[in-house]
């Protein structure tokens, strides 16, 4: 069933939200990465994985743990915590969609500062191709109190479905409990803000 639907209707959505785990930049390559899977704002399963600290693995990696994985058949939706993972080994956006056959979308924060991006971006290897993902992923959308990314869905209907998938605060649920969970999983105790 469509997303549209499923919010009219009133039914659960399926999420999964990624973030990335603490890493210490420039001493360990190796970042984790948490995807948490909801129903709505409970807590329903999870996967583990890793991608390279400002690597180019972070899109690959996501289909590789979801791709013929018991969790994609069931999701609605996924989640990403900005629009990359171990400082910028960025998601292609609309590969990412294309390949999942779901709605993926980056959720932020705050409104980027893309001058500090971009001054970052200059400092490691392929700038410009950095820059192109981060130009692919497309407008951000803001419905306060979410700012967004979307490929393969209205933003609109996004903006509800992220009201409807947090429990409090600006942050929906797959997302803050993964992150919450990879804090924990390397500092042995999660973090106080997620």
């Amino acid at each position: 069933m469509q997303l549209e639907s499923l919010l009219k209707l009133n039914r659960v959505i399926r999420v999964i939200g990624f973030d990335d785990a603490p890493f210490q930049r420039g001493i360990d390559q190796t970042v984790y990465i948490a995807g948490v899977v909801c129903g709505g704002t409970r807590f329903e399963g999870m996967v583990w994985g890793q991608v390279k600290q400002d690597g180019w693995d972070a899109t690959d990696q996501i289909c590789q743990l979801l791709i013929n994985k018991k969790f994609l058949p069931q999701l609605h939706l996924v989640l990403i915590d900005g629009i990359g993972f171990g400082g910028f080994n960025l998601i292609d956006l609309p590969e990412l969609a294309d390949r999942l056959q779901k709605p993926c979308v980056t959720v932020m924060r705050h409104y980027p500062n893309f001058n500090k991006i971009e001054q970052a971006i200059y400092h490691l290897s392929e700038p410009e191709k950095r820059l192109h993902y981060l130009k692919k992923a497309g407008t951000i959308y803001t419905y306060p109190p979410f700012f967004f990314q979307v490929c393969g869905e209205n933003p609109d209907i996004i903006g509800f479905a992220l009201s409807r998938i947090t429990d409090c605060g600006n942050v929906p649920e797959a997302l803050r409990l993964a992150h919450l969970i990879g804090a924990a999983i390397i500092r042995s105790q999660s973090g106080s803000q997620a």
